[in-house]
């Protein structure tokens, strides 16, 4: 098991160092499965450097992309340009996932937990353990801060992912029998950062399994590797958006800075900001959940709006403002629902 204290020190060591570590994961990783590979390619920078190094060791490695429809028009434009792409694509879009199971907000774990209480199909057991946890811990349980999503007007859950993303790889390596390289890296996120703590770069046990080659890199690494060998990579970075996931999720909305990702849709892609907005209605939803949508917009009162008691409600945050009998008319499967910014080019001198 990886310590927090040997990714630290890996974080640190200098690019080329990082690099040759990279290549002997690589090659580890193409010999294990006999060269029967593939890089996963969204065409955002840190795929694109993943599959550059890749290809420069084994030039015939393909690529797979995932057009899910919510990609930016500069990505998939990007992604035209590259040789030997794999297109997949999902076969439920996005407005029929959050038709019928929710919009993906705030985070994975919460959006879960939000949908497990509020299911009328889940357990007793399944429902108690996502609101108070369970004698393994308190993994998966939904953080009293985000108590008040209990009561929100419309549908959350994390199905979106595996939906439109996890299910089209997943058939295509059952279908291909090859394993993926992904540009995932511990820095990206707390639950990146803990699967990388376990079992490292290796994750040969997943249902699809994959290698992380670019792990223990930075945001930082990236950009200089993009600069120092001169790497093509999406326009649209260029234009200030730094979150080139599905353009319409909600996961990590709240911890953005303004202006946060939807904002500056508005002003590069107004027409698809007000596609979601208006036909997807994520306007409404943001508008419950206190988060500007619109540009100079100032934040409303709601669950996401640091230091404003209505996110607790008059109840204090022991109760989340939603009182007991609410949680309890959850867990008896009573209760009905309706369906700080990263660097950029700029900012490393390219």
């Amino acid at each position: 098991m990886i310590t927090a204290q040997t990714l630290a020190q890996r974080q640190a060591y200098p690019l080329d160092l990082k690099i040759g570590l990279s290549e002997n994961r690589i090659r580890h990783w193409y010999a294990a499965h006999a060269g029967n590979v593939y890089v996963a390619f969204s065409g955002g920078k840190d795929s694109t450097v993943l599959l550059d190094i890749v290809r420069r060791l084994y030039p015939e490695v393909p690529a797979v992309y995932v057009d899910t429809g919510l990609e930016y028009p500069e990505i998939k434009a990007f992604v035209r340009t590259i040789d030997n792409v794999t297109w997949l694509r999902p076969k439920m879009t996005f407005r029929k996932v959050i038709e019928k199971h929710g919009y993906p907000m705030i985070s994975k774990v919460v959006a879960r937990a939000v949908a497990r209480i509020r299911s009328p199909g889940s357990s007793q057991r399944s429902k108690h353990k996502a609101m108070y946890g369970d004698e393994r811990g308190s993994y998966g349980k939904l953080p009293v801060k985000w108590r008040p999503l209990l009561a929100a007007p419309f549908a959350m859950s994390d199905r979106c992912c595996e939906i439109m993303k996890i299910r089209p790889i997943l058939t295509y390596h059952k279908t291909e029998q090859r394993a993926g390289y992904v540009g995932t890296m511990a820095s990206d996120s707390n639950s990146r950062q803990k699967q990388y703590l376990t079992p490292g770069c290796y994750l040969d046990h997943l249902r699809v399994p994959r290698c992380t080659p670019i792990a223990f890199w930075t945001d930082s690494d990236i950009w200089a590797y993009l600069k120092e060998r001169a790497v093509p990579y999406c326009s649209i970075y260029d234009t200030g958006v730094r979150h080139t996931g599905c353009m319409f999720c909600g996961f990590g909305l709240h911890l953005e800075a303004e202006p946060n990702r939807f904002q500056l849709m508005a002003e590069t892609h107004p027409d698809l900001h007000r596609y979601c907005m208006d036909k997807l209605g994520l306007r409404d939803v943001l508008a419950w959940l206190g988060i500007p949508s619109e540009p100079g917009e100032a934040p409303a009162c709601g669950p996401c709006r640091r230091g404003d008691p209505h996110a607790f409600g008059e109840d204090g945050p022991a109760s989340g403002g939603l009182g007991p009998g609410l949680f309890d008319d959850h867990l008896a499967g009573d209760a009905a629902v309706e369906p700080v910014r990263a660097a950029g080019p700029a900012d490393h001198g390219i």
